[in-house]
Formats: C-alpha cells, sequence, structure tokens
C-alpha cells in the first residue's frame, strides 16, 4: 500500500435505467434510481479514489456504509456520485461521499474499505466453509 493522502477523491457517474430503479432490485414499488443503486455508485467513486494507493496484489473491499438518500431521481437522469478520503487508520480508509443528479444533491454519507491482498482475500473466500482436515 501506498501512502494515500487525505483530500484525494474521485467522480463517477451513470444513467438511471430500468435495472437500477427501486422496483427492479426490490428496494421499493416506485420507478425511481434505487438507495441500493445510489450506494454502490458511491462504493464505486470510493473504488476509484483509492484506485492510485493499491499495489499490483491489492484491492478495497467494503466494510461500512452509511448514506442518507434525500431526493428521487427518474429514469435516463444522470447521477453523480463523489467520494473523498477523510481517514486512515492502517489499512481502514474512510471517505466522505455525495450523490447529486442533473437537478439537486440526492444523497450523501459516509463508507468505509479496507485494503486487503487480493489473492489472499479471494481464497479466503472461496474456500470458506469448506471442512479442511487438521
Amino acid at each position: 500500500m501506498k501512502e494515500i493522502i487525505i483530500g484525494e477523491n474521485a467522480e463517477v457517474y451513470t444513467k438511471v435505467t430500468t435495472d437500477k430503479l427501486a422496483i427492479a432490485v426490490g428496494s421499493g414499488s416506485l420507478k425511481t434510481f434505487s438507495t441500493p443503486s445510489m450506494a454502490a455508485l458511491m462504493e464505486e467513486a470510493a473504488c476509484a479514489a483509492l484506485v492510485p494507493f493499491l499495489e499490483e496484489n491489492e484491492t478495497s473491499v467494503g466494510i461500512s456504509i452509511h448514506v442518507e438518500h434525500i431526493a428521487p431521481t427518474p429514469m435516463n437522469m444522470t447521477v453523480f456520485a463523489e467520494a473523498e478520503i477523510t481517514a486512515v487508520e492502517g489499512k481502514e480508509i474512510t471517505f466522505s461521499v455525495h450523490a447529486r443528479d442533473e437537478v439537486t444533491e440526492i444523497g450523501y454519507g459516509t463508507h468505509k474499505r479496507f485494503i486487503v491482498n487480493s489473492e489472499n482475500f479471494q481464497i479466503k473466500t472461496d474456500t470458506k466453509g469448506i471442512m479442511q482436515d487438521e
């Protein structure tokens, strides 16, 4: 892991399509951009902000997300999410996250990610629950 700089940020965006609606993901019954889709876009922004600081064998995994979804967004509108690094405690990175559509802010919160060795983490995941000889 390279030295991580507080204040570094990244922005990503997506268009609101049918698969991102609350009714499609099971988080409601309306044709509006879903809270899970907003949270995922915020995580994507956080991942992008970390890319310059990761070694070749590293990735990050989300460990917590706390968001407020404060305004709806209709189909076909673009949503932007930004993540800014606000704290670094060893391999635990904290972000301030914000989302907006073409008209207004739609959400905000905090997100934490943990830096892990990609291969080791995947092996641990793939062997979860498998009984091994002792």
